[in-house]
């Protein structure tokens, strides 16, 4: 048996996935396909280290060495072709605390801060909760994909004086993975125009095949002197909880003041298992997450062929990195109440609604495909039975 096809009981572990249904106004049995995390075992040699490091017993402050951040150099170079510098390294406990840092860091009150969506929905949080305005370069769809309004783009950054720009990248709801052409002219209207980016990558190794994913500072030196580059192990190796995120900034500049707003927040050293965590799987675990990603393909062809031949009205966006899917269902004319009665009691699914993205996301839903193929199914089966029964003929 593949071992990404063992289903195991989550329920009973504090998991905000599996226990927390009643709390956020779910019924009880929905089957939960939303919070991108991974229904995966961490690779053993992640486990084995964690185990060795409970057995000792102590758990006092802790700091990385060396190693750590060999562990980073060696992955980011065999995967990305991309040198990193000890002087950028920035650890923080994940890249939202990471990317509000920034925002507070890097820009003052009302200033403006860009983001494009349908995205990820706690850089509009991160931005209107530290008080900056929110400007939106609204992605365009058009034939079942999602391209950048790049005029838009820039005028939108002269006319709302945008100061920092929050790039997703590869884009998560809707899969995109940029081309290096479409970067470099972002990131060069940015640096005309002065505007700091802050790159969240942390979706950065699931890339399906025919696409390549390019890391925005490694394009241009003046990108690499503007930007604050966001990664994590945490979406790769499900490791989500042990709270743990690097931080590449180049510009020393840059570093201090992100420096000094960790500060402020009273933020020191990071969890401890999450700096052992971090090590042991980028030391051991590309050979895991060649395996996952493989099967995420099969997940993801699994996908394709039901919606194509037994979904009627409902669209794959094709992703072309990430494990969230993004699905169309405006083709069948629901307000977005409606279809999220649709997928929650008619389906018993939870996944997340398209709005929580942005008013760009009505007549959507995101799915996370990085689970057992047969809870895939089960899923599936369950919304064909569904659209059958709310949507007759």
């Amino acid at each position: 048996m593949n071992r990404f096809d063992e289903v195991i009981d989550r329920k009973g572990t504090l998991s905000l996935k599996y226990d927390f249904a009643r709390e956020r106004g779910m019924p009880e049995d929905v089957l939960p396909l939303w919070v991108a995390d991974m229904d995966f075992k961490t690779p053993p040699e992640v486990i084995d280290a964690l185990v060795k490091a409970s057995q000792h017993g102590i758990f006092g402050y802790t700091e990385s060495k060396q190693e750590y951040f060999d562990a980073l150099y060696h992955w980011f170079k065999s995967r990305f072709g991309w040198e990193v510098d000890r002087r950028w390294l920035v650890k923080t406990p994940g890249v939202v605390f990471a990317v509000a840092a920034a925002v507070r860091a890097l820009t003052q009150k009302g200033d403006g801060v860009m983001i494009q969506q349908p995205v990820y929905y706690p850089f509009f949080h991160v931005v209107e909760d530290n008080g900056r305005r929110l400007v939106n370069n609204a992605l365009v769809y058009e034939n079942g994909s999602y391209r950048i309004d790049f005029e838009d783009f820039e005028e939108k950054i002269v006319t709302q004086k945008v100061k920092l720009f929050i790039l997703c990248s590869p884009h998560n709801p809707v899969g995109r993975v940029w081309t290096r052409e479409e970067l470099t002219r972002m990131g060069d209207i940015c640096v005309k125009h002065g505007v700091i980016v802050v790159s969240d990558e942390i979706h950065a190794d699931f890339i399906y095949p025919g696409h390549t994913h390019t890391l925005f500072p490694a394009i241009k030196p003046e990108f690499l002197d503007n930007t604050i580059l966001c990664t994590a192990p945490s979406k790769t190796f499900n490791l989500a909880g042990l709270q743990v995120s690097n931080l590449f900034i180049a510009n020393q500049e840059l570093k201090k003041k992100v420096k000094q707003e960790i500060a402020r927040t009273g933020y020191s050293q990071l969890n401890t298992l999450g700096l052992i965590a971090c090590q042991a799987a980028y030391t051991h675990g590309a050979p895991w997450l060649e395996e996952l990603i493989q099967y995420l393909s099969g997940n993801l062809a699994f996908i394709r062929e039901f919606v194509a031949t037994r979904l009627p009205g409902v669209k794959l966006v094709e992703p072309q990195g990430t494990y969230l899917v993004w699905l169309d269902f405006k083709q069948l004319g629901l307000s977005q109440k409606a279809l999220d009665d649709l997928i929650i009691h008619g389906a018993k699914l939870w996944l997340d609604g398209g709005t929580m993205f942005g008013p760009e996301g009505e007549g959507f839903q995101r799915i996370n495909i990085a689970c057992p193929r047969s809870l895939l199914e089960k899923a599936f089966l369950n919304l064909e039975k569904a659209l059958k029964e709310y949507i007759p003929g």
